[in-house]
């Protein structure tokens, strides 16, 4: 789902929340993703643009779940979080080479890119990985997004062992496997990025001559 979808989703819900009346002000959230009224809102609102598709507004159990704010860290969702996790685990398919990193010069590009999934984009156009939005990847920035931690030095921190290297595949490859809610989008999983590019983003992380270990 684009920024700009997310957004207009957000404001229709709001709206939708002023105008429930007595019965929205009886749940903390208000209507939520499941709400009959709200779906409906969502189909008759938007349409297919590109490659931008209104599937994308169709929920997978992970995001459905964390469309609930307070299943992120209620103590009572732990056992459903857990098993999303061990679910969103069992997705991830590891380097097929054997080969954990590829070159960090063409990692940065793809870090820097925040380009695809959007109507403005084409089908054949190589997406980026959009981590400098959420992210400071090296020490010369001065403007970067917050957040995501910063991955400056992130390789000098780690020892480059394979539970290191498993370790960071995983964060890019499916998030949620680590983190139920995590923010960070789900790059190889979702199919935004692929294998490639992601041996590429684990060479600009870990690689010692990278800038983002400089």
């Amino acid at each position: 789902m684009t920024k700009s979808t997310l957004i207009a989703a957000a404001l229709a819900a709001g709206l939708l929340a002023l105008h429930a009346g007595p019965a929205a002000a009886q749940s903390k959230w208000g209507p939520g993703a499941d709400d009959a009224t709200f779906q409906a809102m969502l189909k008759s609102s938007f349409k297919d643009n590109g490659i931008a598709k209104t599937a994308r507004l169709t929920q997978d159990e992970t995001q459905a779940f964390c469309s609930t704010p307070d299943n992120a860290t209620d103590p009572a969702a732990a056992k459903k979080r857990e098993a999303i996790e061990a679910a969103n685990l069992a997705t991830v398919k590891w380097p097929s080479d054997g080969k954990w990193l590829g070159d960090w010069k063409e990692g940065e590009k793809i870090a820097q890119s925040g380009r695809g999934l959007t109507w403005t984009d084409k089908a054949e156009q190589v997406n980026g990985g959009n981590c400098y939005n959420c992210h400071q990847i090296t020490a010369e920035e001065i403007s970067h997004g917050t957040i995501g931690p910063s991955l400056h030095n992130y390789g000098k921190l780690r020892d480059r062992d394979e539970a290191t290297l498993k370790a960071t595949w995983v964060r890019i490859y499916n998030s949620k496997s680590v983190n139920a809610c995590s923010n960070m989008p789900r790059g190889g999983h979702m199919g935004i990025i692929d294998e490639t590019q992601i041996k590429h983003l684990m060479a600009l992380l870990l690689d010692p001559q990278s800038p983002v270990n400089k």
